[in-house]
């Protein structure tokens, strides 16, 4: 146990968050079984560390622990968390969970058999917390931690404290929240670079940010897809190979049948593998008001633009990485849909959005929402692209 604690003092102490993740403060701690979902390499490691770090300091109360420690090949979760809150401890981290065999089972146990103690863990995205087959679903609270917003990574930048805005407030005072911002900084300056490498932080690390990238992108197919999806190893090849179709082929609707026969599988393992790969935040699936899987999306993108780079050879489309940001960060807390012939998007299944590039001819439609590129400061229902970014 002293190794474990050695182990958190040291890690607690060497943690610097570069940005306070709002999460931190939406997150109701008061709960006993907590989970943190996220893509790989959204920081969920870093953000269980700052909320050790900012709770507690240095009270032993609180231990984190990685499940790849080879001491849980031969021992249980339960069994250490026992141990842990013999020792008086009120608050156990865990970290990759789903590296751990039973670990759905296991947690279900701690949380029956230790009253006091608190379990918060970090988990894929792929994980499904709240279906019918997990025995945590009734009790468990689970969040989503994403990777940096464009405000997020503006922040960061430039030392700003710059907060958030709802869709409602952005859409109907656009044009002041934009002049605050535009008093201190020039969003569009940063925008370029957060489509390129802003999403993911360890843009910050001193590493090559694509090669990074591409290792965090084979991660997610070979643990979170086939590890937790419980997929033969030699299926790998096959999923690879339909992201890298997928990313070619650009934000349209994918033609089954013939990916069916590129990747040698049947139309039905082809939908599936495209939901795994949605799942681990690696493309997003738009479809027409009304439908949704089983049935063919009528458009498959990157899940975020970052995404779209290092794939090689991508020809990759100004007006394709626009409509990735805007749907990617829409997500969060909005329903996407298709558009209609002059539409981008069908937001909440009443606002049309229409993406416009720079100096596009605009046939000014007042039901519409025209998120306009390269624009500073929009006017009505013309909005600044960027200032989407901001909805979280």
């Amino acid at each position: 146990m002293e190794a474990f604690y050695r182990t958190h003092a040291y890690l607690v102490e060497h943690t610097h968050a570069p940005v306070r993740r709002d999460l931190m403060d939406e997150v109701d701690w008061s709960h006993r079984l907590i989970g943190i979902k996220g893509t790989r390499g959204v920081g969920k490691t870093t953000f269980l560390l700052q909320y050790a770090k900012e709770k507690f300091g240095a009270d032993r109360s609180c231990l984190y622990i990685n499940i790849n420690n080879f001491y849980f090949s031969g021992h249980s979760i339960v069994e250490f968390a026992d141990a842990f809150q013999r020792r008086g401890g009120r608050v156990l981290l865990i970290d990759q969970v789903f590296k751990h065999p039973d670990w759905n089972h296991e947690l279900r146990r701690c949380y029956d058999l230790f009253p006091q103690l608190k379990i918060v863990f970090t988990g894929s995205s792929v994980m499904r917390l709240l279906d019918e087959n997990s025995e945590i679903r009734d009790v468990v609270k689970s969040y989503n931690l994403r990777g940096f917003s464009f405000r997020e990574f503006l922040n960061l930048q430039t030392g700003m404290k710059f907060h958030a805005y709802t869709l409602d407030e952005i859409l109907s005072g656009h044009e002041q929240i934009a002049k605050g911002i535009l008093a201190k900084v020039r969003p569009l300056d940063y925008f370029p670079d957060y489509l390129h490498h802003g999403f993911y932080p360890f843009f910050l690390e001193k590493r090559n940010f694509s090669e990074n990238l591409l290792k965090t992108m084979n991660m997610m197919i070979e643990v979170d897809i086939l590890l937790i999806k419980q997929i033969e190893l030699k299926y790998l090849s096959k999923i690879k190979k339909l992201l890298y179709l997928l990313a070619v082929d650009g934000p349209k609707a994918p033609n089954v049948s013939q990916l069916a026969g590129d990747i040698q599988t049947s139309r039905a393992t082809v939908m599936n593998y495209i939901k795994y790969l949605a799942d681990a935040r690696l493309i997003n699936m738009v479809y027409p008001e009304g439908e949704e899987f089983p049935k063919k999306p009528a458009k498959i993108m990157m899940h975020n633009p970052n995404l779209m780079y290092p794939i090689y050879p991508v020809r990759i489309e100004e007006a394709d990485v626009l409509e990735t940001f805007l749907v990617n960060t829409l997500w969060k807390d909005h329903k996407v849909n298709k558009g209609g012939k002059a539409v981008s998007f069908m937001v909440d299944r009443q606002m049309p959005f229409k993406i416009c590039q720079e100096n596009a001819k605009i046939k000014n439609d007042p039901g519409t929402v025209y998120a306009m590129h390269k624009a500073e400061i929009g006017k009505g229902n013309q909005v600044p692209l960027w200032l989407f970014g901001f909805l979280y």
